[in-house]
């Protein structure tokens, strides 16, 4: 599609979840309770609870909030117990949506999520029908003009799954979702800071929109995203800034 720039996307998609920094940290405290709850209150053997805990303080989370968190997790202090669930369906163009909730409440979550959907132009689906087009990974973007060679050969070495080298000249490390810390860390050692990282579901085949389907299926997004109970939205489609 003419136009169409990873970077420019990736960069469009900061800034809508820069905009939306004030839900950042109930997201953000509801992770860390349930991997702790999960996986054990130790972040040095809980990878999940490493990551949200290393995210929470990227985005400047006092140290007492964390370890509320991490108490209520483990059972020190009470708390609600949140639920993790998955939606799936599709968007505009037949683009692939993930929807990940913690809730308290299953029934006013799969009502909201199924409304969402049906009132923007989208359908939800079973359990299953586009998990399989994702990949759970870690990715970290760096801008057109790295060097491609030095980063590959840093990247490898720090246990990188792969690079990638997108059409508009920026560089793509993909990690295993529980080694992007550790690799995040090994390249800014080298010398390389990216500058768009995160944990996430990667789409494997992307959809691309413009127009008047680019703008329904960005409302869509959006309005999933604001839902209360929603953690993260993951899809297929791209949407053209051209």
């Amino acid at each position: 599609m003419a136009g169409h720039s990873k970077w420019a996307n990736i960069q469009h998609r900061k800034g809508r979840q820069d905009a939306k920094r004030g839900k950042i940290f109930t997201r953000l405290i509801k992770e860390i309770t349930v991997a702790s709850r999960m996986g054990g209150s130790d972040a040095g053997s809980n990878p999940r609870l490493r990551l949200a805990m290393d995210k929470a303080y990227e985005n400047n989370m006092p140290k007492d909030t964390v370890e509320r968190a991490v108490k209520r997790g483990s059972g020190e202090l009470e708390g609600v117990n949140y639920e993790e669930i998955r939606y799936e369906g599709y968007g505009i163009g037949g683009a692939a949506v993930i929807v990940d909730c913690m809730t308290d409440n299953r029934v006013r979550t799969v009502g909201e999520v199924r409304h969402a959907f049906s009132k923007y132009g989208g359908n939800m689906g079973t359990d299953g029908s586009v998990a399989f087009l994702f990949k759970h990974c870690g990715t970290l973007l760096f801008a057109p003009g790295t060097n491609e060679d030095k980063l590959m050969e840093a990247a490898l070495e720090a246990g990188a799954e792969d690079v990638a080298t997108n059409e508009d000249g920026s560089l793509e490390v993909i990690t295993g979702p529980y080694e992007f810390t550790n690799i995040k860390a090994a390249l800014e050692k080298a010398g390389f800071k990216a500058e768009f990282g995160e944990v996430t579901m990667k789409a494997n085949t992307e959809t691309e929109l413009a127009g008047d389907d680019a703008v329904k299926m960005q409302k869509l997004l959006d309005v999933l995203e604001s839902l209360d109970d929603v953690q993260d939205v993951y899809t297929s489609a791209v949407m053209d800034e051209a």
